[in-house]
């Protein structure tokens, strides 16, 4: 991917980073929360990122997905979170390019460098008895991550970091954070879920080679049978991959991804509504509305009113 323009504003806590591309927006704002500890809001309108930052030594990666969905590679093996999950994992551990099945994503990330951060957050609050090589330890040493599906506690904790206030925001995150570590450093793991629902490399290859090829041809439209004989594979080997690696059935992973495309269009272009109705395989803006409409909940022409750069 080719990076178009690339702003970036800072101050002595905050990191703004804002990519634009030819195949969408990437923007990530971080903040230093005590030594050692960043917190990062990250907002993804492409697929794939190639990260600049390679994370030596020690650094944990605590993810949690408020919209869309996130792949990670982990020792060949692939797993994905969805809005509500969490997964804590070595940044090192993580292979290759970052990966966003749908092109779309929002989510916090908190990183953690076990030798740079302070041994024990007790000498920030005396009661916050929290140990991050212990945390290391405890989620990432005997598997490779571990993953929590949607527990309402972290819920809790996340959304009001999603929703503080500017103002605060620097302030709110130290405590926010210590708040995270606490619940996590007195979490029973033998109790919660571990499920990387590990997906396999041959069905990742087949998702995204259909995937890429969508994109290429994104006014067409194609049925499963044509694209088994194009791909020399069975309808159902392709019904189970979309499933495993995009969450949802093969057809409604089209028209998603075409919405999403359209909506990115709608903001940041000034194509009319009925070019990119064309451009996206509908003969009429009336179907282009309706099949927009079901899947971001508004149509084409309020979308453009409230989101338009």
């Amino acid at each position: 991917m080719k990076e178009c323009q690339k702003s970036i504003c800072q101050n002595k806590n905050k990191r703004n980073v804002v990519f634009e591309m030819s195949e969408g927006r990437i923007r990530r704002t971080s903040y230093h929360i005590f030594p050692g500890i960043e917190l990062v809001y990250n907002s993804i309108h492409v697929q794939s990122v190639e990260d600049t930052v390679t994370f030596g030594g020690n650094v944990i990666e605590i993810c949690h997905c408020r919209e869309g969905r996130m792949e990670f590679n982990l020792q060949d093996e692939f797993c994905y979170i969805t809005p509500g999950d969490i997964i804590i994992v070595r940044a090192r551990d993580i292979k290759g390019a970052s990966y966003f099945p749908i092109g779309h994503y929002h989510g916090i990330s908190v990183f953690i460098d076990v030798d740079r951060a302070p041994k024990c957050l007790s000498c920030f609050l005396d009661d916050v008895n929290v140990e991050p090589k212990s945390l290391a330890e405890k989620f990432c040493k005997a598997k490779q991550c571990f993953i929590a599906r949607s527990n309402p506690s972290f819920e809790h904790i996340f959304s009001e970091i999603y929703s503080v206030d500017e103002k605060i925001r620097t302030g709110y995150l130290k405590i926010k954070t210590l708040e995270l570590l606490l619940f996590l450093s007195a979490m029973d793991i033998k109790q919660d879920e571990y499920d990387t629902r590990a997906v396999s490399d041959a069905q990742v290859t087949l998702a995204k080679e259909i995937s890429e090829y969508l994109t290429e041809h994104m006014d067409d439209r194609f049925t499963l049978e044509q694209l088994s004989e194009y791909f020399h594979v069975s309808g159902t080997q392709i019904k189970t991959a979309f499933k495993a690696v995009y969450g949802v059935s093969f057809y409604s992973y089209i028209r998603t991804q075409k919405m999403e495309s359209a909506a990115y269009m709608l903001e940041y272009t000034d194509k009319s509504i009925l070019e990119i109705s064309g451009e996206h395989g509908y003969d009429n803006a009336s179907k282009f509305a309706n099949a927009f409409k079901t899947v971001k909940g508004i149509t084409p022409t309020e979308y453009r009113s409230r989101n338009k750069k």
